[in-house]
Formats: structure tokens, sequence, C-alpha cells
């Protein structure tokens, strides 16, 4: 196998949870590290990302079964890890006056103008804007991402409330994230985490992460049952999904 495991991760790896922890399996000539967290959950799932290899288990599921499946889906796993060692970090965005952004499917122009302290939003068509008024061009990053993650609550608490309506559960509480491939999460005591970057995708794209994280409230796994809960609160589902995955890809790094 030619893959590399160890530099497929990222070289500072972020600190455990509290249900985490790291261990190390031997896949063919190589030794491989993983980070296995138990939950509720029915089923054993592998993910992989640029932190590396991560398991999620039921916490009744022995560390037989769990080493069993991953050997089990070695090949992939070395493709995989393989694969993240191999990409190219996105080229960082610079913000400056006339940048233009996704945004809900659209366009977003950025201007520049120095003197005060505050965010212009003029989301009228045909060209929607958002003025940042700076005391240095420097300051564009960091005004930019408050004005988005204000705008993304704003949104993201609507769409929760609508959704968490229809599917009969109390509306949970919304905390936001910016994590770099992890589009959502979902706990039954902290509540529900949305990447602030979503704002970047069009709106159905959104509203199927959240029907997606809110499903979670009801199944805690990826099974047939949650997924048929997904489609109750989004039929289209599948399609949202697959949008999601190639817009993903492109999504702009600032």
């Amino acid at each position: 196998m030619p893959w590399r495991p160890e530099a497929a991760r990222s070289s500072t790896r972020p600190p455990l949870a509290t249900s985490e922890t790291l261990r190390t399996i031997a896949l063919g000539e190589h030794s491989v590290s993983y980070v296995l967290r138990r939950g509720r959950r029915h089923t054993i799932g592998l993910s992989i990302d640029h932190r590396g290899l991560r398991v999620g288990a039921p916490l009744h599921a022995s560390l037989r079964e769990v080493e069993s499946l991953i050997v089990q889906h070695g090949e992939w796993i070395g493709r995989k890890l393989d694969e993240w060692r191999n990409r190219r970090p996105p080229e960082k965005l610079s913000i400056v006056d006339g940048v233009h952004l996704p945004w809900l499917g659209n366009s977003l122009a950025i201007r520049l103008a120095i003197g005060g302290n505050r965010c212009l939003w003029n989301l009228q068509p045909p060209q929607p804007t958002l003025t940042l008024c700076l005391r240095s061009p420097t300051e564009a990053p960091r005004v930019l991402e408050k004005a988005w993650r204000e705008y993304a609550r704003l949104l993201f608490s609507q769409r929760l409330a609508h959704y968490a309506s229809r599917l009969g559960v109390a509306l949970p509480p919304l905390a936001l994230s910016a994590a770099r491939t992890r589009w959502g999460s979902c706990s039954t005591r902290s509540g529900i985490r949305l990447n602030w970057r979503l704002l970047h995708f069009p709106l159905p794209v959104i509203d199927y992460v959240v029907a997606h994280e809110l499903a979670h409230l009801r199944e805690m796994n990826h099974g047939p049952r949650f997924w048929s809960i997904v489609a109750d609160l989004y039929p289209d589902y599948p399609a949202a999904r697959a949008e999601l995955r190639q817009r993903a890809a492109l999504c702009p790094h600032w």
C-alpha cells in the first residue's frame, strides 16, 4: 500500500473531547492513529478528514468489534488518507474592495469604505452588496466574518424554528462554528452547531443541513430510521446532499 497515514492527518490534532480516546491500529505494514468517540448511536461509523481517521461507536460496542470493522475497511481507509495527504489546501481569498463571494446561491459584492465601524447590507437585486466601513483595510476579514456570523445566526434560527416545528421538537440552542470540513453537528445536551460558511451555499442546501441535524434529535446515528426522518422533513434531500458535496469543494477560504 503506497499511502503514508501519519502524513495524511493534520500536524496539530485538536484537543479530544471527554468521550474521545486516541488509539493506534496496524493496517498491513502501517500504524494508523484514530480517534474513537463513543455515544448514543446504533452502528459503528468511519470518517476521514483533515484530522485523520475518526470512528464513532455505540457505548456497548467492544473494542474488538470496532477494530474488526477498521481492518475490514483498511483498503478504503488507506485510499482516503492518501487523498487527504495529496489534497492541495485552498488558496486564501483576499478581502479587497470589489471582491465577489458566493452568497445564498447568488453573488455578494464586498465594498470597503474607510471611516466608521459598521456594516451596511443592500440585498436588493440585481447585485446584493455588503459595505464594510473600516478604520483600516486590514480589518476587512475580521469585520466581514463578524457580519456574516450575525446574518447566519438570524437566518439559521429562522430555519431551525421552521423545521423544529415540523418535527415536533423544542427549538434547540444554536451555536455557530467555522470548521473546515464539518457543516453541522447535533448534541442532545448542547444543541445544534451550524457552520456560518453555509451562507456561501443556496438556501435549499442550508435547509438540508438544518433538517439533517434536527433529525439527530430523534436518531443519533445514520441508520435507515434517521434517513426516513430526514426524508419526511426535506424530501429532496439527496439532491441537496449531492449539491453540498459539490459546492463544498469550491467553498472560498478567507
